[in-house]
């Protein structure tokens, strides 16, 4: 037997989802849409309106983004490049099935689709976004790769809603290494806004306890796009898919890609010559 070392199997720790934080997909037509959740949240923020959309009778893409539905730690570990190739590779599948795909974000889920349409260019259709982050005026930002080394999280920003019969499933702390990618993220979407000339449209919250006002400003000063329509939302907080705004949401934008998403018709046959 000599010094041969025993062998003792490696037990994985499972981790539970929190609720309703599956992804999910839809097959529908051959308009795809592409629905991405915000920081510290689940799919279960974007569900209604994933579900509004497959009911219009699209494909509708919804991932659950690497670090987010289980606990912060596992955020904690993650990067934005992390979260970015999970939203490429859903855009990819629907890019395969459907003839037009759209793009739908919910805070950074709004960030990391505008990344995406900076990136694919003509491949996006359009963009459809509820308070997207693009950079935040807190004190402190510039200490955060520091902080983030002595403290791990702070107290959470998810379930910013007004509706008091609604609940976002979402970490109760805000892991800080994660925060700290979150802005490297941001930084380099700023920086090429001027590649996005695709159809934009914005919901803003007149009131948001995450996202600030400043963030709708840098967007549409930075886009090309001609075709922006932006809506205030008077009666929701951040998660507004989740909020008394969200019928106005998901029927408005509804409405706008299926605007979008007609194939150009063939010029008209000339007409016969009348008898």
């Amino acid at each position: 037997m000599g010094n041969t070392p025993l062998l003792v199997p490696v037990r994985e720790v499972v981790v539970p989802l929190l609720p309703d934080a599956e992804p999910w997909h839809h097959d529908g037509g051959d308009v795809g849409v592409l629905c991405a959740h915000g920081f510290t949240g689940t799919p279960a923020s974007m569900r209604p309106w994933a579900d509004e959309l497959a009911a219009a009778g699209m494909t509708v893409a919804l991932p659950r983004l690497p670090g987010h539905g289980t606990r912060w730690q596992d955020l904690n570990v993650t990067r934005w490049q992390d979260w970015y190739g999970e939203i490429e590779r859903a855009f990819d599948t629907l890019a395969q099935r459907c003839r037009v795909v759209f793009l739908a974000g919910l805070s950074m889920g709004g960030t990391l689709t505008i990344r995406l349409a900076e990136e694919r260019g003509d491949q996006v259709a359009g963009l459809a976004l509820v308070n997207p982050s693009l950079m935040t005026t807190r004190r402190g930002m510039s200490l955060l790769p520091v902080i983030s080394r002595l403290v791990p999280t702070l107290k959470s920003i998810g379930g910013d809603i007004k509706k008091e019969t609604e609940h976002e499933p979402s970490y109760d702390r805000t892991p800080l290494r994660a925060v700290a990618s979150l802005s490297q993220l941001w930084r380099v979407t700023r920086a090429d806004l001027d590649r996005i000339t695709q159809p934009v449209l914005l919901f803003r919250s007149r009131v948001d306890h995450v996202v600030e006002p400043v963030n709708g400003e840098v967007l549409r000063a930075g886009i090309r796009s001609t075709d922006v329509t932006e809506r205030i939302l008077e009666d929701s907080y951040h998660v507004a898919t989740l909020d008394n705004d969200a019928p106005a949401i998901f029927a408005e934008s509804v409405r706008w890609i299926g605007e979008r998403a007609v194939t150009p018709t063939a010029p008209a046959a000339a007409a016969a010559p009348h008898e």
